[in-house]
């Protein structure tokens, strides 16, 4: 994970704990991730962020709005993965940045609370994800 990935999970931590951020903790992920927290923000405060969860399993995964004129919507496993070609030309290929925006976004909208949660079968959820 390195420095920087310990650093933020330190900041999402307290912000899941607090349910709030604060300035400071803004600046921190800023500095960290860029544009992309920029535009992680903009899409947590447009509501972009879905938590879509099975049942009875409990499991989840987010589904991220994005920014095109098209919106599209990329599931995202926020520490991992997200369906986006950014996060494979700038974090898989090129190894340019820790996280892209999706998966920023709906780090944020998890610590934060403000998700807009989804729940369907276990059944559904294995569709979903059985077309990444």
């Amino acid at each position: 994970m390195g420095a920087p990935g310990l650093v933020a999970e330190t900041v999402w931590n307290k912000m899941e704990s607090t349910r709030s951020v604060t300035e400071d903790q803004l600046s921190i992920l800023h500095f960290l991730f860029g544009k992309n927290m920029e535009r992680a923000t903009r899409i947590v405060d447009q509501r972009g962020v879905k938590r879509i969860s099975g049942e009875p399993s409990g499991r989840f995964v987010f589904q991220v709005v994005g920014e095109s004129r098209r919106l599209e919507e990329y599931l995202c496993f926020p520490e991992r993965y997200c369906a986006c070609y950014s996060f494979f030309y700038d974090i898989v290929s090129r190894g340019d940045q820790l996280f892209c925006k999706h998966q920023l976004a709906a780090r944020l909208g998890a610590a934060l609370g403000v998700c807009i949660n989804v729940k369907v079968s276990d059944e559904q959820l294995a569709e979903l994800l059985a077309k990444l």
